[in-house]
């Protein structure tokens, strides 16, 4: 059997905590081999790694299994950190985003599965957004004049819900976040990880991300 020598992804690819993740290992150049996971059959190997199941998973070469997607990217960016993005990290925020934003966010966009009232969670939420267009009426980015760990870690978050209702979200009155979400989302680097693969599956060739042409300029 060949010996792993670059890191292994599990990944899927709409998955937000999964494009943080992917975010930050394109910025660092960090490169390692990309298996997209099929939520309904997922991969032996990954349960493996990570009995809890959820994406993303990085394997290292040497064994060491990172699976929650804001150490993986922390511990990229502590590899290589081209931009800065380690300077830029607000854990008050992130932990808002990933506590009560991310609580509402899943009964609105999911309220048969919660058995919700999305219109009330979509309010909930709201008030969140509301506090970013505030930071961002300030600063081009979340933490600062330029983009880093905050903004990618969030910006994933911020599309989900834009998304479910993306008339709706156009008329609100959050004129900085909607041109900050726009310009993340017409970025190079937002692309170079919305790469469209198929599942992996045992025996498959690697798939190696960042794609090759990526870099940390784009």
């Amino acid at each position: 059997m060949t010996a792993q020598t670059d890191p292994v992804l599990y990944s899927f690819r709409r998955c937000p905590y999964a494009m943080r993740a992917r975010l930050a290992l394109a910025i660092s150049e960090t490169r390692c081999e990309l298996r997209e996971v099929k939520l309904s059959a997922k991969p032996e190997a990954m349960l493996a790694a990570s009995p809890k199941g959820t994406v993303p998973v990085l394997v290292l070469p040497n064994g060491e299994v990172i699976d929650e997607s804001l150490d993986i990217m922390r511990w990229a960016l502590s590899n290589r950190d081209p931009e800065g993005w380690l300077e830029r990290d607000d854990t008050a925020l992130l932990a808002t985003n990933d506590g009560p934003f991310k609580h509402d966010l899943d009964r609105y966009k999911y309220p048969e599965r919660h058995d919700s009232d999305a219109l009330a969670y979509r309010e909930k939420g709201l008030a969140f957004l509301r506090d970013l267009d505030a930071r961002l009426d300030q600063s081009p980015q979340l933490s600062g004049p330029a983009r880093g760990l905050t903004d990618a870690a969030i910006m994933p978050f911020v599309r989900q819900f834009a998304a479910v209702d993306r008339e709706w979200f156009a008329t609100q009155p959050l004129p900085h976040l909607q041109a900050w979400l726009a310009n993340h989302l017409a970025s190079d680097l937002f692309s170079a990880i919305m790469l469209r693969v198929q599942p992996w599956s045992p025996g498959d060739p690697p798939m190696p991300f960042p794609s090759p042409e990526h870099t940390s300029g784009t």
